[in-house]
């Protein structure tokens, strides 16, 4: 039964990175269409001298969330960068533990940065506080919840969200690696993304 229930969660981790990748697959996209969109608005409402003033920084903020999802799918595919110049010179038992190692060191680095996102956004502090943001702010110096930003006047909060949804996503397919790398479960195929040998570089 223990060896049942091990093979069912690395199952069950390999299925969330693959249900993962698929939504930001359409994430990409969507902000892939609306950068692109922005941008040929603003072009043209600059050249008819009417521009919007907020389109700035909706690009920007476009362009903020595309590299962290952008990022956290490239985790996945092993479109990551490595440096190979001591590894290619090892026997492959020990590239293969190098790159369990590294695997893993990305999987380390996910958890670290969801427990700075915790300290950070301190969502207990939130509740505590009655989910009053200026309450927080006077309690613990922390201006998160009662920012907005410059031109759209959104929560920023709402935009910082990238940083959380980065790390979980990038955990979760640090860990399928992971497994994979560990020959614990077979390797998955992306789906949707037409990659080659060459399109790889870890």
């Amino acid at each position: 039964m223990p060896a049942t229930r091990a093979l069912s969660l690395r199952r069950m981790i390999v299925r969330m990175s693959s249900a993962l990748l698929a939504c930001e697959r359409l994430a990409l996209m969507g902000l892939m269409y609306l950068l692109t969109g922005l941008i040929l608005v603003n072009v043209v409402t600059r050249y008819s001298h009417f521009p919007i003033y907020w389109i700035d920084e909706s690009a920007v903020y476009c362009v903020v969330w595309l590299t962290f999802i952008g990022a956290s799918a490239m985790t996945r595919l092993r479109l990551d960068f490595a440096v190979t110049m001591l590894t290619e010179r090892l026997s492959a038992q020990h590239q293969k533990f190098a790159k369990v190692i590294s695997t893993g060191l990305v999987v380390v680095f996910g958890v670290a940065l969801i427990a700075t996102c915790v300290l950070w956004m301190d969502p207990v502090g939130l509740a505590r506080a009655g989910f009053d943001g200026r309450k927080l702010a006077a309690d613990t110096f922390n201006f998160l919840y009662t920012e907005r930003t410059q031109t759209l006047n959104w929560p920023t909060w709402v935009l910082y969200l990238t940083l959380p949804i980065f790390a979980v996503s990038m955990t979760v397919h640090g860990l399928a690696n992971l497994l994979e790398d560990l020959e614990l479960v077979p390797r998955t195929p992306p789906k949707g993304f037409q990659l080659s040998e060459l399109d790889g570089v870890n």
